[in-house]
């Protein structure tokens, strides 16, 4: 393909397996990342459902899992993605670390997103008799949900750039072809190739995330 020792099946399947975890761990991820959000923001001492206790546990360990590089959370959790899906090789196996790795990167943009949500509305709704769980389903989530989707976006723009990594332990993927048919084999053109398709992922994400984002915000 193009000169070089890539023919079109693999990169199509290169490209299969990167959205495939992608798509998963997005998905997963965002099921554990969205509720911590949450917690983070009406556990707060001046929050809808003040926690103290519960917040001083869940903020430290969100910032120590957001600390740990990527690579080095991929060979850390060995043993765990193992008993979870009997392998720690392969394009299944990879989306364990990167649900580890997304999962608390969701929870803090999802807490910046409701954090941008007006006070007052918050205090409208306590003066109404809402509930703090119907201040968080009808006026928390509603007003800060444009906001919430550019937040999801940006995670799986993250996973991306993951997925490649997750390629140089055996992860399958765009970042596997990269390395396998690039890298190792001097195959420069292998590489340019994969760039560009990674490049034309990340723009119709995040283009479509924009678009999203805007409809809901003059909605």
């Amino acid at each position: 393909m193009f000169g070089s020792s890539l023919d079109a099946s693999q990169l199509f399947q290169a490209l299969y397996e990167t959205l495939y975890m992608v798509t998963v761990a997005l998905i997963i991820g965002a099921l554990i990342g969205i509720p911590l959000g949450i917690l983070l923001v009406v556990t707060r001492k001046n929050g809808i459902w003040p926690n103290i206790v519960l917040h001083q546990i869940l903020n430290p360990i969100i910032n120590i899992l957001r600390s740990i590089p990527f690579i080095i959370l991929l060979i850390a959790i060995v043993p765990f993605t193992k008993l979870l899906v009997g392998t720690s090789i392969g394009t299944t196996a990879a989306i364990v670390p990167l649900t580890v790795y997304v999962a608390p990167y969701i929870a803090r943009l999802v807490e910046n997103s409701l954090l941008e949500v007006d006070e007052g509305i918050i205090e409208a709704a306590k003066a109404m008799g809402a509930s703090p769980f119907q201040i968080i389903r009808y006026f928390l989530l509603p007003e800060a949900l444009g906001s919430l989707i550019l937040a999801i976006t940006t995670a799986a723009i993250g996973l991306i750039g993951s997925t490649a990594m997750a390629g140089a332990v055996g992860g399958g993927g765009i970042g596997d072809l990269a390395l396998v048919y690039g890298y190792q084999r001097f195959d420069t053109m292998v590489i340019i190739i994969t760039v560009v398709v990674l490049i034309i992922i990340v723009q119709i994400i995040q283009s479509l995330g924009n678009f999203i984002s805007r409809l809901i915000r003059r909605n």
